[in-house]
This record gives structure tokens, C-alpha cells and sequence, in this order.
């Protein structure tokens, strides 16, 4: 683990959530949405900084370290959607999160998931330890295949305490099951790649 040392590590939490039936058919195989949340302290908590690009500089580590541990959670299966976002503890601001996952994080978490074209859906908010967010998935070729707008919700009990900031990366190993609302389809993205 390599992770910039701005960031000052308190904890790591990890979710799985495998889907192996809804109503209707049963999918071919489990839908596996997985999280990785990482809990620091946050360097600017309690003060008006204008500049948060120390923030941004050193978020690499971050896109590349939560990218790994999400990916190895799905069990060998490759991952066809992703999100990212987080929270701000309460002496924090909403832009101290957005400092971490703006591009900089978004280009090594789409190299660490193994490749992704388009934008990384992300969620962010200010709020106490134990706030449930839900961090939206998307398909990581292509924004508007309707099949894999989804989300997984976490909750960490003891985060973010007042000074601290979490950062989630979430990927899927595929859309809704049973998604039956019509749109692009991945098997059509991935033949206009092909053409």
C-alpha cells in the first residue's frame, strides 16, 4: 500500500454485495457490486483554505490504492461499471472531498479497474460519522448505458469523525439484473469500439 502521505490513514473498510436472484429469471451469473472506503484525517478541517491542490496533487495514490482493493473484491471477474465519492466530516467542507477524486484520482482508478472511457459517476456530502451514501455505478465505457445506472450504499459507523474525510471507490462486475428499460447496450458499445 502506497498512499500519499498527505493522507493520514485511520482505517480501510471493504463491501460486498452479491445479487443471485431477484423477481424473474435468475441472472446467469451473481450481479458482485463491491466498495472500498478509506478514512483520513482531514488536513484542512476547521479552516478556510483557498488552495486544496495538495489535496488533489497526491490523489493518484488514492484512485490507484482503492481501485486495487475494489477490483480484487469482485473474485477474478472483470469490472464493467464504477463510481466514487465520499464524505466530509462535519468540520470539513464538501469541496475537501471533491478535491480528492477529481481527475487526477479518476485517471488511476479507471488504470487500477482496468481501463474506462467514460466520466466516473461520484457522490459527495458533508455529514456525521454513521451517514449512509449512495455511491452511483455507471458503465465505465459509456455514461448512457441505462442498464447499469445503480448504486451501492454504505455506512460507516464510526466515520467520518468531525476532522476526517472518506473516500469510496465502487465497481460492479455488471448492470441490474433483470434490466429491462432499453438504451445502448454494452454488447453494442462494444462493437462500436470493434468497428
Amino acid at each position: 500500500m502506497s498512499i500519499d502521505s498527505i493522507y493520514k490513514v485511520r482505517a480501510w473498510h471493504s463491501f460486498v454485495q452479491e445479487t443471485v436472484h431477484e423477481l424473474g429469471p435468475a441472472p446467469e451469473q451473481p450481479l458482485i457490486k463491491a466498495a472500498v472506503a478509506v478514512v483520513f484525517q482531514n488536513p484542512f478541517a476547521g479552516q478556510w483554505v483557498d488552495d486544496l491542490s495538495p489535496l488533489t496533487d497526491a490523489s493518484e495514490s488514492l484512485g490507484t490504492e482503492l481501485g486495487r482493493r475494489a477490483v480484487a473484491l469482485l473474485g477474478g471477474r472483470p469490472v464493467e461499471s464504477y463510481g466514487k465519492g465520499g464524505l466530509a466530516g462535519v468540520n470539513g467542507e464538501q469541496e475537501h472531498i471533491v478535491a480528492c477524486v477529481t481527475t487526477v484520482f479518476g485517471n488511476a482508478l479507471r488504470a487500477a479497474v482496468g481501463g474506462g472511457e467514460a466520466w466516473i459517476s461520484s457522490a459527495t456530502k458533508v455529514a456525521p460519522a454513521g451517514a449512509q451514501i449512495d455511491i452511483p455505478l455507471a458503465y465505465k465505457d459509456e455514461v448512457y448505458v441505462r442498464s447499469h445506472y445503480d448504486a451501492i450504499t454504505l455506512t460507516l459507523p464510526d466515520a467520518p469523525r468531525p476532522d476526517e474525510i472518506v473516500i469510496i471507490a465502487a465497481v460492479a462486475t455488471g448492470g441490474r439484473v433483470n434490466a429491462r428499460v432499453g438504451g445502448i447496450t454494452v454488447d453494442e458499445v462494444v462493437a462500436g469500439k470493434q468497428s
